[in-house]
């Protein structure tokens, strides 16, 4: 990452931590700028970006707000287990007020697995706020695939290197982290999740990138969110490629985008 280093700002009544990417701008926000906002993934952090957003900051000429959600990284600690509308809460309640915290006025989403999910729930919660939005592996419903996918993931917490190297980013946080995510997704009542009826309200451009070999999901979930939203949509499958097309194909990833997002910001973005 670049610039000042992590800080922490208030929000929903969480303490969130975040870091700024990209050029600086005069006040530190990002009032009446283009400014990407970058959304992790379920078990994500600002440093399992891996980099990601300053390369994408930096091919755009944009500044980047990376965030922590409740319970990740250096923010305040999960209060219990998540709700079983835990994404749409992240999205309908507290990205608005982390957007306005943080000066934030017409962001381009970036939102990783559950980031992407988030994403998405905002941009049909507030349809005339965000200038694009980006989805990497995002999920809409859930598929026998993502279930036994996040098995997967639990059955390498129970061996121990996973939380031992989730630790490094989560510190104090890992294991509650962990289990609200897991115990959530795993649940009974998640079985029927679904946010598809929401993409009609969603007018913005949208591109959604997934990688073929996704552990966790299938096409399925690209065709629905591409046709189901009402704005211009782009999709894109990415041969040979996992659960995180950011980091598994990163070059392709950031041109790709910064293409996607081209005519957006020449409609009256600044790209330097």
């Amino acid at each position: 990452m670049e610039r000042d280093g992590p800080f922490h700002f208030e929000a929903a009544g969480q303490r969130l931590r975040a870091q700024w990417v990209g050029p600086a701008r005069a006040h530190g926000g990002a009032q009446g700028e283009p400014c990407l906002v970058f959304l992790h993934e379920g078990l994500g952090s600002i440093g399992q970006w891996k980099g990601f957003p300053a390369d994408l900051c930096r091919a755009l000429g944009l500044l980047g707000l990376v965030y922590e959600r409740l319970g990740h990284g250096g923010s305040d600690p999960l209060p219990g287990a998540r709700p079983l509308d835990y994404l749409e809460i992240e999205g309908r309640a507290v990205l608005p007020e982390v957007l306005a915290a943080c000066a934030i006025d017409r962001p381009i989403l970036v939102g990783h697995s559950d980031g992407g999910s988030i994403a998405l729930v905002y941009a049909a919660t507030e349809p005339d706020r965000p200038r694009a939005c980006v989805c990497l592996a995002a999920n809409v419903f859930v598929e026998e695939e993502t279930l036994a996918g996040i098995r997967d993931v639990v059955a390498r917490w129970r061996a121990g290197e996973l939380e031992t190297r989730l630790a490094r980013y989560h510190g104090a946080n890992t294991r509650a982290m962990f289990h609200g995510w897991a115990d959530a997704w795993l649940g009974p009542g998640f079985r029927d999740w679904n946010i598809e009826a929401l993409l009609p309200r969603i007018v913005c451009p949208v591109l959604v990138i997934q990688g073929a070999n996704d552990e966790h999901a299938t096409v399925a979930q690209v065709a629905a969110i591409a046709a189901g939203v009402t704005g211009p949509a782009e999709r894109w499958v990415i041969p040979a490629c996992g659960h995180g097309p950011h980091l598994e194909a990163r070059a392709d990833v950031v041109a790709r985008i910064a293409r996607f997002l081209a005519p957006v910001l020449g409609a009256g973005g600044r790209t330097s």
